[in-house]
């Protein structure tokens, strides 16, 4: 069954296209996130941190006396034209809405500044791990988080593009290893849209771009109750070429509190462990294939053993 074979009104669950192609992945935040609060050298030659206390890392500042801030350079624009008078920052902080007033401070420079560190997109690459019959696909297994929060980001929306995979860093005992390559941003590049940023993973709709390229035909989706220990394979293009490597899945947990680690694996492909040491950064999302059918995906490596990882049951992803 090819996806570009079928035209359905409905998501049909039964089935599903396992990809295990890497992608490179944008996402513009909802709203400009705080990273953390740094000190600013003020006119007088003082140091001050007047964002202290008041704004806090994996804050979402939505508005600035009311006007939407949608970029980083919004807030900054802002901060600089406020004139050092005191302002009113709208922010989401876990979930809730709260105002804080804040005066900028000028800096050295001239510029008027409030002494935060902030981002307001995020970029990487990872593997798609299906898609199905509708064009909606799952990736990673788990969510996005900021690299210097470690929170999940909030996202107004993304997308997906082509990349290329320059290298792969072998991993090895204490040090995991990654896949490193470059992500090509554009318009004729892009292949999908990025809708949701879960504990789950990411998800979206890919473009008929991405459909035309695939590759892999539809099989049947396994739910928890059909995976057992035992030999399955894993579905990458770590090599160039997509391919399924065999591994042993050595636990699976039906009733796991964490949804991205139902099931323990270990690579056992001789090709594979040449290749990669086993499981690296940037193979999550990579599809886990068992009796024909669509069970799960790579979530996590084990930091001590490369060859071991968490895998997570593909209803859980389904589910979004």
């Amino acid at each position: 069954i090819k996806l570009k074979d079928i035209q359905v009104d409905v998501v049909d669950t039964r089935y599903a296209i396992p990809c295990g192609s890497p992608i490179g992945i944008y996402l513009k935040s909802d709203g400009v996130m705080v990273i953390g609060t740094g000190r600013i050298t003020g006119s007088d030659g003082m140091e001050v941190e007047p964002a202290y206390g008041i704004l806090k890392s994996g804050d979402y500042i939505e508005a600035f006396n009311g006007k939407p801030m949608n970029t980083k350079e919004d807030l900054i624009r802002a901060g600089s034209e406020s004139g050092g008078q005191d302002c009113v920052l709208q922010v989401r902080r876990e979930g809730e809405d709260v105002d804080v007033s804040l005066k900028p401070v000028q800096g050295a420079d001239g510029q008027y500044k409030l002494g935060a560190w902030v981002r307001d997109d995020t970029q990487g690459i990872g593997t798609i791990t299906y898609v199905d019959m509708n064009g909606r696909f799952g990736a990673l297994g788990h969510g996005i988080s900021d690299s210097d929060t470690g929170m999940l980001v909030d996202i107004e929306d993304g997308e997906l593009y082509e990349t290329q995979i320059l290298g792969i860093e072998k991993g090895a005992s204490g040090k995991p290893g990654v896949m490193s390559g470059v992500i090509y941003y554009g318009k004729g590049t892009k292949l999908g849209e990025v809708t949701a940023n879960t504990d789950e993973g990411i998800f979206g709709t890919v473009n008929e771009k991405f459909k035309e390229a695939i590759q892999s035909r539809a099989i049947p989706v396994g739910f928890r109750q059909d995976v057992h220990k035992g030999q399955a394979f894993i579905r990458s293009d770590v090599s160039g070429e997509v391919k399924d490597y065999e591994i042993e899945i050595q636990k699976v947990d039906y009733s796991s509190l964490q949804k991205n680690k139902g099931m323990v694996i270990q690579v056992t492909d001789e090709e594979l462990l040449q290749l990669t040491g086993g499981i690296v950064q940037g193979m999550s999302g990579s599809p886990i294939i068992q009796d024909g059918k669509l069970i799960g995906a790579v979530t996590h490596v084990f930091i001590q053993d490369s060859t071991k990882g968490y895998g997570i049951f593909i209803e859980n992803m389904l589910s979004h």
